[in-house]
């Protein structure tokens, strides 16, 4: 989408600053509101004659709520019937402007605080006084002011007395929204304390004055009102009272859930215009709304309606500098929660919620932009929020733009790039390409798509292409370049050639230098003297500061000291990161019985401060660790040579306790796990006979271990990680036919769907005891040592999925043997 239109030609009034975090949650949403069957009028509780007529529209508000009580994501396919059914639902809108999109290609976007949050903030106008336009008045003097629509969603009455203002003034012709105040006067059988127990379920959901000294006044106001959902939870309390429980039971539907199902009611109101107070007109179409649902999720409506501006006072607000399916798509989502978004549109619902300050949904827009953010589109993201200022995108943007650079050079919008951007991403320590090849076409690609301005800016952008880095093949292309053919450029090609010479002078020195935005850091492990009498457990930490490609295939990692950890030195230990801190839990101080250890320290980079924590319950050296739901799990592993564990520990950060959760079903050391999709991935390891396994199991903190597919052949000492949904294993040793162990070259992937491993390219040295991460999407296996011959491993291998290879990146720098790796993010001036 080019950055174009009115959205860009106008200057916002206001700017959204806020510096606040948020994490968003991306997810499916159920469509809100599903159409009622017919018209409901609800009795009247304050007549004194009941017809059957009325009799039967009560009963079917009643039936309607209760069937809408119950939908509680019945099923996947529903689901996904109701989503579908919003994405078609909002490309016929987006039609109206300018062509039908994909449905495919609509995501839609929520929060499962939405809700809540939209509630709390009714119930915040509510007590300032602002917007309430029904008042309930009791016999015994109470005055209580609320807001229509929030009552209506739970009250047949309110609901009623809505549709017959609406329906008289369409009799009368004369404008519905010029009387907006509505006031029911109450019998004597409703007190101050049941009608404040019904608005309480209104407002949140809950009814938590709800008892056996309240029950009767609860029971007659909603009894009164039609308020079906407050008198179920009244019968469940008389059913307990009557069980004699003291202790109140889990409720059957949450208070999220209540007030769930309470937005589905009022945006039926709003589908059917059903005690809408103001109408907006944008761009030829009118919008019925309710005044405190746009102000509760919009800042420039809430300072319309509640400042004492004309329109507050207004039947009808025109905003004919707005678009009008931008607006019905945040307007949709004040009701809702939801919000349908494409590349088609997401830059106009972008401004026009930054426009009208629609705070929520601008998250959610921001959180499309940086999450569906691909090589076609990154570039027009880093020039929209360049254009509005937003630094935090600009800084995803430009970063994407870097790391993906081969794929963003390919596309049409690359070459619309101005000169003075291009220059500042070929200078970037952050670029990452794979050979200067990729430059060099990249600076062709846009001097060609406009070679009569560009041309003269070839020598100045050519000096970011590292020629003496290219192999003789990859200068061949450079050669047979029609650039070469202008004129004016002839003599530049031979200054080219020349720099591409001296590559015996600068090949040793003269390299590409690429910053990952997360650094791969290397924690403690064993150091083998050459004579293999001496073994150095460490303390040392160093960390991965940039990746290096030198002439053709040659990559190295520069490395860099971090500091220690505190004493003791620990090898065979294991590592976590939780909130960007680091977790360095047992492992071993040396080589023996005595030496087992279940401290756990905690290192916060940013602070360069080390913490002792709880210790483990059992000392444990040579287990598996993963974080689930911000919860450390250590996972088997040894207290001695001979006795191997099966339990299982649990760390909460918030705590700074242990607790043990479901123990494996066998004792396993020396055996790798990971992460995929929220589930516990174990493989491979020892028995407690020393047996070499080949299993791979789930494993769930509550219900256990469910057993995989097997693998090729036993391994354990090993390394698992996570890719491309999938799982990888690769390094550690094996088991010959006389059952001696070996090294396990072979590598495997596996695949959850299917349930099947497949064989990759096996390793060409030992690695057992190796450390292992995934960085930007290859996965690096560093160290460890080789079974046969026992002899350090000093190298690092990268396997690369697009390509199947494993790559050679170099050596570490310090211990090799049973060391651990994580990722972490470094301050800044680490990485100078």
């Amino acid at each position: 989408m080019a950055l174009s239109g009115p959205c860009f030609q106008r200057g916002l009034e206001a700017l959204w600053r806020q510096d606040e975090e948020f994490r968003g949650d991306k997810h499916n949403i159920d469509r809100d509101g599903e159409e009622c069957a017919g018209e409901v009028k609800e009795k009247d509780c304050g007549d004194q004659v009941n017809t059957e007529e009325e009799d039967k529209d009560d009963e079917a508000f009643r039936r309607e709520e209760n069937s809408q009580i119950h939908l509680k994501r019945e099923s996947t396919e529903k689901e996904e019937d109701e989503l579908q059914e919003v994405k078609e639902e909002w490309t016929v809108v987006g039609g109206q402007k300018g062509g039908i999109e994909d449905v495919d290609s609509i995501r839609v976007y929520g929060r499962d605080s939405y809700t809540r949050e939209m509630f709390q903030t009714l119930q915040q106008l509510r007590d300032s006084s602002l917007l309430t336009d029904l008042t309930l008045s009791t016999e015994d003097g109470q005055r209580l002011h609320v807001h229509s629509p929030v009552l209506a969603a739970v009250s047949s009455l309110v609901h009623q007395r809505l549709q017959e203002r609406d329906e008289e003034n369409e009799r009368r012709e004369v404008d519905m929204y010029i009387q907006t105040e509505i006031s029911i006067s109450l019998g004597p059988e409703v007190g101050c304390v049941g009608l404040a127990g019904v608005l309480e379920f209104a407002y949140t959901g809950a009814l938590g004055a709800l008892n056996r000294h309240t029950l009767a006044q609860i029971q007659t106001a909603a009894t009164i009102l039609g308020a079906p959902r407050v008198l179920e939870l009244c019968s469940e309390e008389e059913e307990k009272m009557k069980k004699g429980v003291e202790k109140r039971a889990e409720e059957k539907i949450s208070a999220e859930e209540q007030m769930k199902v309470s937005l589905q009611s009022i945006r039926q109101l709003w589908t059917k215009r059903v005690g809408c107070d103001v109408e907006l007109e944008v761009g030829g179409a009118s919008f019925h709304v309710h005044r405190v649902l746009l102000s509760a999720s919009s800042d420039y409506f809430r300072g319309m309606f509640t400042s004492g501006m004309k329109e507050s006072q207004q039947a009808c607000v025109a905003l004919p500098f707005l678009e009008a399916s931008e607006l019905e798509a945040l307007i949709g989502y004040s009701y809702s929660g939801s919000l349908p978004l494409s590349w088609g549109r997401v830059f106009e619902i972008t401004c026009i919620a930054f426009q009208l300050q629609f705070q929520p949904a601008l998250l959610l827009c921001l959180d499309f932009l940086k999450q569906e953010m691909d090589a076609h589109s990154c570039l027009d993201v880093a020039s929209f929020a360049e254009a509005y200022g937003i630094t935090e995108l600009l800084e995803v943007a430009n970063d994407f733009v870097l790391r993906h650079f081969q794929n963003v050079a390919a596309t049409p919008k690359f070459q619309d790039l101005p000169v003075k951007k291009l220059r500042k991403y070929l200078k970037s320590n952050s670029l990452f390409v794979p050979s200067e090849l990729v430059v060099f076409k990249a600076v062709v690609v846009w001097i060609e798509a406009c070679p009569s301005e560009r041309l003269k800016l070839t020598k100045e952008l050519m000096k970011n292409v590292h020629f003496p880095l290219m192999t003789f093949k990859e200068f061949s292309e450079v050669k047979t370049a029609k650039l070469w053919t202008e004129c004016n450029i002839k003599r530049l090609y031979q200054t080219m050639l020349e720099d591409f010479r001296s590559f015996h002078i600068a090949s040793e020195t003269l390299c590409r230098v690429y910053l990952p935005k997360d650094s791969l850091v290397l924690v403690g492990g064993d150091q083998i003297s050459a004579d293999f009498i001496r073994r150095s457990p460490s303390r040392e930490l160093w960390f991965g500061n940039s990746l290096r490609n030198y002439t053709g295939i040659v990559k190295t990692v520069e490395w860099r000291l971090l500091g220690e950890m505190p004493k003791p030195p620990r090898l065979s230990h294991e590592l976590a990161v939780v909130a960007g801190k680091l977790y360095v839990l047992g492992g071993q101080s040396y080589k023996g019985m005595l030496g087992v250890l279940n401290s756990v320290y905690r290192y916060d980079p940013l602070q360069n401060r080390w913490e002792r924590l709880a210790n483990l319950q059992e000392k444990r050296c040579n287990f598996s660790v993963v974080v689930l739901d911000e919860m450390i799990y250590a996972i088997g592993g040894y207290i001695d040579p001979e006795t191997n564990l099966d339990s299982v520990e649990r760390y909460c950060p918030n705590t700074d306790s242990w607790s043990f959760a479901q123990p494996l079903d066998m004792t396993l050391s020396c055996h790798a796990a990971t992460l995929l999709d929220g589930e516990v991935f174990i493989s491979g390891g020892f028995d407690c006979r020393c047996h070499c396994l080949v299993s791979m199991f789930l494993y769930h903190p509550e219900r256990g271990t469910t057993y995989l597919a097997e693998m090729s052949q036993p391994r354990a000492h090993h390394c698992m990680e996570t890719l491309n949904n999938h799982l990888y294993v690769a390094g550690g040793v094996t088991v010959d036919e006389n059952m001696t162990s070996i090294d396990q070259l072979a590598c495997e992937v596996y695949d959850p769907v299917s349930d099947s491993w497949s064989a990759l390219t096996p390793l060409a040295v030992s690695h057992v005891g190796a450390a292992s991460v995934v960085l930007e999407g290859k996965i690096y296996v560093l160290g460890g040592y080789c079974q046969e011959r026992y002899r350090e491993t000093r190298l690092v291998h990268r396997y690369d999925p697009t390509i199947q290879l494993w790559e050679n990146i170099g050596e570490i720098p310090g211990p090799n043997t049973d060391i651990r790796a994580c990722l972490l993010h470094l301050p800044k001036h680490l990485r100078q």
